[in-house]
């Protein structure tokens, strides 16, 4: 997959330990997240976010991926395809800079990012949030998302999976 496909207002590109700054910096700004998500973001937590992987899947599959306004960091998602199946795509992260909430911008990275997977072939999108976060569920569902039905335990909170068809 070519990153920069994946949008059109802004400069996509994969992020590496040397971008680290950047995002701690985007994602302390959004302190409601970590009240339904916890612990609060650190440096290592960025760093563990940044190399896991579902079952099943390889580093072929995970894309974590910033989207940039000149050097800005405006949001950060982590993508991996094929999971949990061949016709889906797995959001495991998706965070937009504070200053930039209620803009439209969220929704439009990510129907940026659903064209060019439906583009490749993707039917699916799948995600989890933290069960009670009214700002993620708001969000995710404003964008077609549906909750499936399944939930986990994500260690000190609820993981609701929603899932929306892109093709």
């Amino acid at each position: 997959m070519n990153v920069a496909s994946l949008s059109r207002q802004f400069s996509a590109r994969r992020l590496f330990e040397s971008d680290v700054g950047k995002i701690l910096a985007l994602c302390e700004g959004n302190p409601q997240y970590y009240l339904f998500c916890p612990p609060f973001v650190t440096k290592e937590s960025v760093l563990k976010d940044m190399s896991a992987l579902p079952p099943r899947t390889t580093y072929d599959d995970k894309y974590y991926i910033g989207f940039f306004d000149g050097e800005k960091l405006v949001a950060v998602m982590d993508l991996i395809l094929n999971y949990p199946n061949g016709k889906t795509a797995f959001i495991g992260f998706f965070m937009l800079d504070y200053e930039e909430q209620g803009k439209g911008l969220g929704s439009k990275i990510v129907s940026e990012c659903f064209d060019e997977l439906k583009r490749l072939g993707y039917e699916y999108v799948r995600l989890g949030f933290a069960k009670g976060n009214p700002q993620s569920e708001g969000f995710w569902r404003k964008n077609g998302f549906f909750p499936t039905g399944a939930e986990y335990d994500g260690g000190g909170y609820k993981v609701v999976v929603m899932e929306r068809k892109i093709s």
